[in-house]
């Protein structure tokens, strides 16, 4: 049995003396390693902000890259939607004018029928008068326009002259009208026969 120098008798050191007995780090020590763990846990933002940045903000010359291929797609899309406005206006004319075309076929087609419906009507004005009169409003309506030449300066351009006769003054003017001359839709349709005099 040891004995100590106090003259004690006992065991060895218990494990807290040894623990006591061991090197202790320093407060020093500690601030040092927390820092680096610190350190080490966290990335350095300055930089990273910095990289985000540069990769997020295009360099001026790239903006005015930019800038002119977008003004160059907007001018291309004013082109081709005025291009298609302007197509869409044609079309509308042109079938406009198919339309009247065609239709002015089929009134031309009916002015032999007009001829004789007039022809009754000289004879048979009470019988034929009403009839004569609707079929005339009705093409009126759609764009037929009878020619009204008598007494009127001739103008070649609406009547066709088939007889003539002297008259007092010089201006030749439509004595009589022969067959009726029609208008379709501001054109002439049928130029009317007519005599004149002059």
């Amino acid at each position: 049995m040891t004995q100590h120098h106090d003259g004690t008798p006992g065991a060895d050191k218990p494990d807290a003396a040894l623990a006591s007995d061991a090197p202790q780090p320093s407060d020093s020590d500690s601030d040092s390693d927390v820092a680096q763990g610190e350190a080490g846990a966290e990335p350095d933002t300055a930089a990273m902000d910095e990289e985000a940045a540069s990769d997020a903000d295009p360099a001026p010359e790239s903006i005015d890259e930019l800038r002119a291929e977008r003004d160059a797609l907007r001018d291309t899309l004013q082109r081709v939607q005025a291009d298609f406005i302007n197509f869409r206006k044609r079309s509308a004319t042109q079938s406009a004018a198919d339309i009247d075309r065609a239709t002015g076929r089929i009134v031309e087609a009916l002015l032999p029928v007009l001829d004789a419906a007039e022809a009754a009507y000289i004879r048979h004005p009470d019988e034929v008068g009403p009839l004569l009169n609707s079929m005339l409003a009705e093409l009126r309506r759609h764009g037929l326009e009878p020619l009204d030449l008598d007494g009127a300066p001739f103008d070649p351009e609406v009547a066709e002259a088939v007889a003539h006769e002297s008259g007092e003054g010089d201006d030749v003017v439509v004595a009589e009208v022969l067959r009726s001359g029609y208008r379709w839709k501001g054109t002439t349709l049928r130029p009317a026969m007519v005599r004149t005099k002059g």
